[in-house]
């Protein structure tokens, strides 16, 4: 059964033929650097279209994103609409499947340019990691930098994130929860406040007490990540060591108690021998 998203995509393929902007489905094909033979496979409803086809139709025919994934808005955008939009590269496997791709810090200005290219992200390091939560839907890494989100993430870390829709920003962002923010200049992990209902910004909360909270407006945002776990080359100190603490106190406790108990002896043998 197909999903709904390859379902828009056929209606795009249809429409883009009726108005005579594409001869045949083999030319839509290979325009788009795919398979004529798979891309049958899809419109006969045998298969589900994949990101990297997505991506490409978008791109190649202006193709509506948000009509594609929520079937909201028009089919097409227009000119100016394309203008502003920023499409989302995936890297994928030899099995079409699509794979992790790690933004160190040194890429990161680049990665919030104005125009993204392709082959930047391409060229960035990918992985995948086994858990099921990695194999549905897009994911990033991103570096951490600096001491603004300590105690929860150190310089060093690498945060695993979700792709979240710009559709879905309004209804779906959660307070007090870690996002990374991709504005038209930077890359920003905080902890985030929906405001834009009432705002139309976001306001961004560091963990350090020392840095001061601060708002970005919704149209100064590229894309949204949501933090879903990080990988740390720091180990937490080790249980063993709190209990050492605590062993060591408990040590200090007692000694206080017994040189107690000594004085309060001392204090009853003088009074004892003042009497006699």
């Amino acid at each position: 059964m197909n999903s709904i998203i390859t379902d828009r995509f056929v209606n795009c393929h249809n429409k883009l033929r009726e108005d005579g902007k594409v001869r045949s489905s083999r030319m839509f094909a290979l325009t788009l650097e795919y398979l004529p033979q798979s891309l049958s496979e899809i419109l006969k409803g045998r298969r589900d279209v994949t990101i990297e086809l997505l991506r490409k139709a978008v791109e190649e025919y202006n193709i509506n994103p948000v009509y594609l994934f929520t079937g909201e808005g028009t089919m097409f955008m227009t000119g100016e609409e394309n203008k502003s939009f920023r499409t989302l590269t995936v890297v994928t496997n030899r099995d079409d499947e699509e794979r992790i791709v790690h933004v160190p810090v040194p890429a990161q200005a680049g990665y919030a340019g104005e125009q993204l290219d392709p082959v930047f992200i391409e060229e960035l390091p990918t992985f995948t990691l086994p858990d099921y939560k990695y194999k549905t839907g897009t994911h990033r890494s991103f570096d951490v930098s600096g001491d603004s989100m300590e105690p929860t993430l150190f310089e060093g870390d690498k945060v695993i994130c979700s792709f979240l829709e710009p559709s879905y920003w309004e209804t779906s962002l959660k307070d007090n929860y870690v996002y990374v923010i991709v504005t038209r200049g930077d890359v920003v992990v905080k902890r985030l406040y929906n405001r834009i209902r009432t705002g139309r910004c976001l306001e961004l909360h560091s963990d350090n007490d020392f840095y001061q909270p601060f708002n970005v407006l919704i149209g100064d945002v590229r894309e949204i990540w949501y933090v879903r776990a990080k990988i740390s080359p720091f180990l937490p100190a080790p249980a063993n060591i709190q209990n050492k603490l605590r062993s060591e106190v408990q040590e200090l406790t007692n000694l206080i108690q017994q040189q107690s108990k000594l004085i309060e002896n001392l204090y009853q043998t003088i009074e004892k021998q003042a009497k006699k």
